[in-house]
């Protein structure tokens, strides 16, 4: 008789826990996707940014989504991260590679352990589904060099940064930036083909005063990498020089930007809102886990309706905002 009670309980405790589960209670995430957001590097106002972006995502399409990345740009380093993350089995891996053909690999491992890829800022990504883009490449390029090339009269030397020379965007717009030069301003020349700083503060602030030092008649500076101009910018103050002396154009986030915008440091800021990208990153990824068509039309809040470049599998938008002195003081990032 003890026997049948005790079987009859046990038979009740779990037909409750059963029924618990079945009700959906909060404290179980697994109706949450996970989408795990791997960024270049952790610490810089463009990727704390870029993680508003992602938290807002997180709350409002209903995923469980965060941010991670290495310490330093380092795309061996952000390898490792994406290892770890396979084998916690997310639901989802957005990537914004330091290394496009580094990261190829491992992004191939994911896919086939079931994970959704996509990527930012690396059209043709080898083991993504989708990249996503929120400018014209070649619009966004040319604008920044026409503006160095209206600053310089078109004539002189200047200065070329770039993140790192394994970042594929930064280095895809210096490419198009320096043939458009050198078709339509040939008497505009680089010192050297590229700096690999513009990710960092201080490797761009010691790097420019060495530019600067060694070609006294430099006439313009462009960054891509949103600490390249304010590294440029402190480098020309240290100096006693403004942009009257030597132009300064590139990336940069407008809050950042304000005061060399005001002191004639920076001439002109040339982004898009990071926030913007993140949420739209975790937005594609969802939308790739849930099955759902990714065509032209394809609307991310904050970005608009994409185009499809299905070649390359880029989702691509057209969100470029350009700062100045007058303007930078409404945008609140």
């Amino acid at each position: 008789m003890i026997n049948l009670i005790r079987r009859t309980l046990l038979a009740a405790a779990a037909t409750a826990v059963v029924t618990a589960l079945c009700a959906g209670t909060p404290a179980f995430a697994a109706d949450k996707p996970t989408i795990a957001v791997v960024v270049k590097i952790t610490g810089i106002p463009w990727f704390n940014r870029f993680e508003t972006g992602v938290t807002k995502a997180a709350k409002e399409l209903g995923v469980d989504a965060y941010q991670v990345g290495p310490t330093a740009a380092d795309p061996a380093q952000q390898v490792k991260l994406i290892e770890d993350l396979i084998a916690k089995k997310v639901d989802a891996i957005a990537v914004v590679p330091d290394d496009a053909n580094v990261l190829a690999p491992v992004l191939k491992r994911a896919q086939e352990a079931g994970i959704v890829v996509v990527t930012h800022e690396s059209p043709g990504q080898q083991g993504a589904a989708w990249d996503l883009e929120t400018i014209d490449n070649t619009e966004f390029a040319t604008a920044v060099f026409q503006k160095l090339a209206d600053l310089t009269g078109g004539k002189g030397k200047f200065a070329l940064v770039v993140g790192s020379l394994t970042v594929p965007l930064h280095n895809q717009w210096a490419d198009i930036g320096l043939a458009y030069l050198k078709e339509k301003y040939p008497d505009l020349t680089p010192v050297a083909d590229r700096y690999p700083v513009g990710e960092s503060l201080d490797d761009s602030y010691r790097t420019s005063q060495e530019i600067l030092r060694a070609n006294p008649d430099l006439k313009g500076f462009v960054a891509f990498g949103s600490q390249g101009p304010i590294g440029f910018a402190r480098a020309l103050e240290q100096q006693g020089k403004t942009t009257k002396d030597v132009a300064n154009v590139g990336n940069v986030l407008p809050k950042q930007a304000a005061p060399y915008l005001k002191k004639n440091l920076i001439n002109e800021g040339f982004l898009w809102d990071p926030a913007d990208a993140g949420f739209g990153l975790v937005a594609l990824a969802k939308k790739v886990i849930d099955k759902e068509p990714i065509e032209t039309g394809t609307e991310l809040p904050g970005l608009g309706k994409g185009t499809v470049e299905a070649a390359d599998h880029v989702l691509r938008f057209k969100a470029t905002r350009t700062f100045t002195a007058e303007n930078v003081d409404q945008f609140d990032f």
